[in-house]
């Protein structure tokens, strides 16, 4: 099940406001598919990125796969802790195992109303078909 209190994008990352800011990460269903996280690729903390621009990247046993921005910003943040436990992707893809923050652009819906970001039912029944 989903987080209700989240927006999900189509290709399986969350957004989650936090202060000013918009915490990011990549879904339970995504890290399901990947299999067990051995690695992670984040920007660094005042990168700016554009929605669905590729930000960083998540290696697994079977894959790599990139990490795409929601929405346009800057980063403020970065989960250090995944440097050394990237696994934490796995174990608690919704808490400890965030990625990255950023501060949404001049003129960008910190509100996560976009319309490229999905509720948790229409998330859920893309991840069914």
């Amino acid at each position: 099940m989903n987080p209700a209190d989240l927006k999900y994008t189509a290709e399986h990352e969350w957004v989650k406001p936090v202060g000013d800011n918009l915490r990011i990460g990549i879904t339970d269903y995504a890290q399901e598919a990947l299999g067990d996280i051995v690695f992670v690729t984040l920007p660094a903390v005042g990168t700016e990125v554009s929605a669905g621009q590729s930000m960083g990247e998540v290696e697994s046993t079977k894959s790599v796969s990139d990490v795409y921005a929601p929405l346009a910003g800057t980063v403020t943040a970065r989960n250090e802790a995944l440097d050394a436990n990237p696994e934490l992707v796995n174990s608690d893809p919704y808490g400890e195992g965030w990625m990255v923050e950023i501060a949404p652009a001049a003129g960008v819906d910190a509100a996560l109303t976009a319309p490229d970001l999905l509720e948790p039912t229409a998330y859920e029944a893309l991840t069914k078909t």
